[in-house]
């Protein structure tokens, strides 16, 4: 996939990095000249000093053959200047990293739905992890009605042996609780079935209602 990402920050460049690493093309604009002579020397990513915000440097950055375009620049006003840019230049996916809250009406107005905050995920995994200690990752999922969340099944819980179609027709199995993954010995994420067993010591990732993580929370730790 072409990829162009606007701005060339921690983020940028750690975004720009893991998807070069998983085969992707990507191109990089960033206002500092060093900052783009090191991104090319140190890791080999093409890169453009100027305004990404500028249509000159967009077109000089082949935009209108990019299949995703990410705005990740310090500016709300710039990350959707570069939106709707490249929305004009008809990029298949346009996404922005959002500083101001305020900004997602405009960004919704202009168009711009694939929407990433990083204090809205920063909160709702702090907060996650303050009210449940058991939860090792979260993240907020839509409106923030729902989390995605990690644990660990203990040695000593009940549903240990179980089958995921046997734990959830327990009937204090919330009904909005669903198993998105199992984590095998490797880290790698296994697909959850019906017939998946629960095993002590596994780590699982568990979608549920923000109001029905602590129930589920008590079914899946407790003895």
């Amino acid at each position: 996939m072409r990829i162009l990402i606007a701005g060339a920050g921690r983020a940028g460049l750690s975004v720009a990095g893991y998807l070069t690493t998983a085969g992707h093309l990507v191109t990089v604009i960033d206002r500092d000249p060093i900052v783009c002579a090191r991104v090319k020397d140190q890791l080999g990513i093409v890169a453009l000093a100027g305004d990404a915000a500028d249509s000159a440097i967009l077109s000089e950055a082949e935009v209108r053959h990019a299949e995703a375009v990410v705005a990740m620049l310090h500016r709300d006003a710039d990350n959707l200047a570069v939106a709707c840019l490249a929305k004009a230049a008809q990029v298949p996916r346009v996404m922005v990293r959002m500083r101001d809250p305020e900004y997602r009406p405009v960004y919704l107005a202009a168009g711009v739905t694939r929407i990433l905050s990083e204090t809205e995920i920063f909160i709702g995994s702090l907060a996650a992890a303050i009210e449940h200690e058991a939860v090792l990752h979260a993240m907020l999922l839509g409106n923030g009605e729902s989390v995605a969340f990690e644990i660990m099944i203990p040695e000593t819980s009940r549903v240990v042996g179980k089958s995921v179609m046997e734990i959830a027709a327990m009937p204090e199995f919330p009904k909005s609780c669903v198993f998105a993954g199992l984590y095998a010995a490797d880290g790698s994420v296994q697909g959850p079935r019906g017939a998946s067993v629960i095993k002590g010591g596994m780590t699982v990732l568990i979608v549920a209602l923000r109001n029905e993580v602590r129930p589920t929370l008590a079914l899946l730790i407790e003895k």
